[in-house]
């Protein structure tokens, strides 16, 4: 396991992010769901203590927690005092190395995340968004953590344990810290929680080729959702930063194309954006647009003639509201624990070293619109990858608008 450390002490709080590499992309076959099934399972007992106990250490510790999966990682976060975060992180040690798994919990486990899969037929949104993912990328990493209702209903406890057996494990995980903590103290105890966990074989994963898919999923509905993605450069490339900057043109403020063009001034539609989404191997722009069915043909043609527009380059002014956007994150992030530990662990999972926020300042700094719009040049959106949910199919038009 890496830990990876950075010190804020003009803080009184102090923050952790741990990945361990269980992802849902290690699901087993049949079994789409798995890694969100155990991770729901995972907290509920370990070591000494019982679901209920572990709850209540965390609050008593004042613990401001999260926990999700991804396609590599079951990751846990949390906040609190600085004085308790060495307890906090024999908790989470227990956590991922000795949960009880127990039958009796598993049922109710199930119950939650099947009410989570259930609650995204009812949000129209995130499930285009999904089913884009899941299309833009080749199997298994565009697969949703979630997974599906006949993976979970025909798990078992045998295969959370199984899951959990195999590939809860120190190579591959990553402990991110930030705020008040003595390095040394630090170290002991990660080095004390963690030294003598077991390396395990890493699995290997097979990817499916990657294909430009266009899919309309029929739903009854007044409304259209309309999701678009083309590829793009993953966080690791030298490019990134280009990429990303051209991205911030498009979204990211009252300011940007797609709100200016397609619901400001045309008034097509009621929400819209595009977002960086990046694995490790491949980069995305991911866009959304939600519309009335009377107007989702011509909001899906502006979007994509907005799309391949950028490829003409942005303006000195709309770089120069980005950079205003990234300092402030910046500045945000600085002033919390949380962001910052998540942060340096999401740069050791790409990079294999941290990021400072100096160096993420220099490398925003140096952006030009000359730099943005080469990268632009030689790499124009194109090869679209479009799903629409809705009542009727929509025609991909590209360059129409």
């Amino acid at each position: 396991m890496v830990l990876v450390a950075e010190p804020m002490n003009w803080l009184e709080s102090a923050a952790f992010a741990l990945m361990v590499p269980a992802g849902c992309v290690h699901d087993a076959p049949g079994h789409a769901g798995l890694a969100t099934l155990t991770s729901e399972m995972l907290t509920r007992g370990a070591g000494p203590r019982d679901s209920r106990q572990m709850i209540e250490a965390l609050d008593n510790l004042g613990v401001e927690r999260s926990e999700g999966v991804s396609d590599v990682h079951i990751s846990f976060g949390g906040a609190t005092l600085a004085s308790s975060l060495p307890e906090t992180l024999s908790i989470y040690a227990d956590i991922v190395r000795r949960p009880h798994l127990a039958a009796d919990q598993f049922e109710a486990a199930r119950q939650v995340v099947l009410q989570e899969l259930d609650a995204i037929e009812d949000e129209p949104q995130q499930k285009v968004m999904l089913e884009l993912r899941r299309r833009r990328y080749p199997h298994p990493w565009g697969k949703p953590s979630l997974g599906d209702r006949a993976g979970l209903e025909v798990s078992t406890i045998a295969d959370v344990q199984r899951h959990f057996s195999q590939l809860l494990r120190p190579n591959g995980a990553i402990l991110g810290v930030a705020g008040r903590f003595d390095w040394d103290a630090l170290r002991r105890d990660v080095e004390r929680l963690f030294g003598d966990w077991k390396r395990q074989e890493t699995p290997i994963i097979t990817t499916a080729e990657e294909s430009r898919v266009i899919e309309h999923l029929p739903h009854e509905a007044n409304q259209t959702q309309i999701g678009v993605a083309y590829p793009s450069v993953p966080y690791r490339d030298a490019d990134y930063f280009r990429a990303w900057a051209a991205v911030g043109a498009l979204s990211g403020g009252m300011s940007s194309r797609l709100f200016t063009e397609v619901r400001e001034k045309r008034g097509l539609c009621y929400s819209i954006y595009a977002s960086y989404h990046t694995l490790r191997d491949w980069g995305s722009v991911l866009s959304y647009a939600g519309t009335s069915a009377e107007r989702a043909q011509e909001t899906l043609d502006v979007l994509l003639g907005e799309l391949v527009r950028l490829s003409q380059g942005i303006l000195p002014s709309e770089l120069m509201r980005l950079k205003a956007r990234i300092k402030s994150s910046l500045i945000m992030q600085q002033e919390s624990s949380s962001a910052r530990a998540a942060s340096l662990a999401r740069d050791w999972y790409h990079l294999e070293r941290a990021r400072s926020i100096e160096e993420v300042g220099k490398l925003v700094d140096g952006l030009t619109c000359e730099t943005i719009n080469a990268y632009l040049a030689e790499h124009p959106p194109g090869n679209f990858t479009v799903v629409t949910l809705g009542p009727q199919p929509l025609e991909v038009n590209v360059g129409v608008s």
